[in-house]
């Protein structure tokens, strides 16, 4: 049984949650608290193996709490957002002092979204509720610092990224390693709510020596530039003399937009031999295909080690596939991406 702490100001929202989450026969909602004060304290008594924790609050907010938490008794924590910008640069912030990943909760007042947001809140809670207490640390923040790596001698021109839960701290370990003058570009699909990626870039381009922005339809592809996929639409690569960017929403089948297994394909096509596809933590499966278009051109295709994963589903079910060239700890993912380039 995963036992749940709710942590949110509003009595609505505890109660719609506590509705969502005691519907389910392996969930048990073992107390609910109206401020970050008292849910530090009722982890402290109650010893949940997960926290739903709103990031904004009277008295104490929910990153005041969450440091709390973090310190003295640390726990799987799911963060409670808005979409809003100031909800956004909030929630990257909680992410990095530790939180596992958030929702967007304004569906809780409508009826309309209601039961995605249950699916979507149950399955995060049952991936959070099994990470292993090592991983449960804030990420620390430190001054851009180039990976080293020896030249490899097939040099790659575009390195593809993939995530999802835990792949904003991932990539705060990876980004600001890679050196202002890296001679490929980057490519990344972080699956997030539609409103966050462009804090998620902006947050990277503030620490790292790279150029890091949100992806628009049309631009260059250029080396020493990191472009983030903007949520709800597929980024893709085409050749019409240089090579551009394109966003669209096609396939709208695919089960997350956007979706790595549509960025790696574009990819193997444009750059072949020349391209890397790296697929970080989260949940399920994107990816797979992506890194399968990728080895089959020739490629280099590398998965984050089970070591270092938040959630250790996309990297298990690419390397089950039998599509990973290698696996590598996260702390050492820049120096493999130097090397190839």
């Amino acid at each position: 049984m995963i036992r749940v702490l709710i942590v949110d100001d509003s009595i609505f929202v505890q109660r719609a949650l506590s509705r969502m989450l005691s519907s389910q026969p392996d969930i048990q909602v073992v107390g609910v608290a109206g401020d970050g004060r008292e849910g530090i304290e009722k982890v402290k008594s109650l010893r949940p193996d997960i926290v739903t924790l709103d990031v904004k609050m009277p008295q104490m907010s929910g990153l005041e709490a969450l440091r709390h938490i973090m310190q003295e008794c640390p726990v799987p924590v799911l963060l409670l957002s808005t979409l809003t910008s100031e909800g956004a640069e909030v929630t990257l912030r909680g992410l990095e002092l530790g939180a596992m990943d958030f929702i967007d909760k304004s569906a809780t007042r409508g009826s309309m979204n209601l039961g995605g947001l249950a699916e979507e809140l149950t399955a995060k809670i049952r991936a959070l509720a099994g990470v292993p207490p090592a991983r449960l640390r804030p990420l620390p923040i430190s001054e851009p610092k180039p990976a080293t790596a020896t030249p490899h001698p097939h040099r790659i021109e575009v390195v593809a990224i993939g995530t999802s839960t835990g792949g904003p701290t991932a990539l705060q370990s990876i980004v600001p390693r890679l050196p202002e003058n890296l001679s490929s570009a980057v490519l990344i699909v972080q699956h997030m709510p539609v409103g966050f990626t462009k804090s998620l870039a902006e947050r990277l381009n503030s620490r790292s020596l790279l150029t890091v922005r949100e992806a628009e339809d049309g631009e260059h592809v250029l080396p020493g530039h990191a472009y983030v996929a903007p949520a709800g639409r597929h980024m893709k690569v085409r050749r019409r003399g240089a090579v551009r960017i394109w966003l669209d929403e096609e396939p709208r089948a695919a089960l997350h937009r956007p979706s790595a297994d549509v960025l790696m394909s574009s990819v193997a096509k444009v750059y072949s031999q020349r391209a890397m596809g790296i697929v970080l933590t989260g949940m399920g499966s994107d990816g797979v295909l992506g890194l399968r278009a990728i080895k089959e051109s020739g490629g280099r295709t590398l998965a984050e080690s089970e070591k270092t994963c938040v959630i250790f589903g996309m990297p298990k079910a690419a390397i089950e596939a039998g599509v990973v060239e290698k696996t590598i700890d996260l702390d050492r993912m820049a120096d493999e991406i130097l090397q190839a380039v």
